[in-house]
C-alpha cells in the first residue's frame, strides 16, 4: 500500500498562486511506473493526471493555470496553481495508481488525506 501525503495547502486571493506537493512511500512498483493525479472536492472531481512518461491532461477550468509535474527521483508529485479563482477552493487529493492513467477516481487506490486550498475574492 503506497503512504502518499500532501504538503500543507493554503489561502489566497483570487490572482494568486500556490504550489501543492505529494510525497509517496511504501510503494510496491518502481515509482515511475504509477500514474499520478490531483482530485478535489468531495466529488473527487479530477483535476490534473501524469503518466509514466510524463504525459498530462488536465480538467478543462484548469488548462493554463495548473501544472502537474512529478519527480520520480524525489518520489514526489506537485501541482503548481497559478490565477486561482475562487471556484478552485477545495481539498485537494493525491492518488497513485500502478500502470496506465485513468481519469476516473474510482480507479485509484492509494490517496492522500487532503490538503484544502480556499481562494477568496
Amino acid at each position: 500500500q503506497v503512504q502518499l501525503k500532501e504538503s500543507e495547502g493554503g489561502s489566497v486571493r483570487v490572482g494568486g498562486s500556490l504550489r501543492l506537493s505529494c510525497t509517496a512511500s511504501g510503494y510496491d512498483y518502481d515509482f515511475n511506473h504509477y500514474c499520478l493525479a490531483w482530485f478535489r472536492g468531495q466529488e473527487r472531481e479530477t483535476v490534473a493526471t501524469i503518466d509514466s512518461a510524463s504525459v498530462t491532461t488536465y480538467e478543462e477550468s484548469v488548462k493554463g493555470r495548473f501544472t502537474i509535474s512529478r519527480d520520480d527521483a524525489k518520489n514526489t508529485l506537485h501541482l503548481q496553481m497559478d490565477n486561482l479563482k475562487v471556484e478552485d477552493s477545495a481539498m485537494y487529493y493525491c492518488a497513485a495508481e500502478p500502470g496506465w492513467c485513468s481519469w476516473m477516481w474510482e480507479q485509484f487506490t492509494n490517496w492522500g488525506r487532503g490538503t484544502p486550498v480556499s481562494v477568496s475574492s
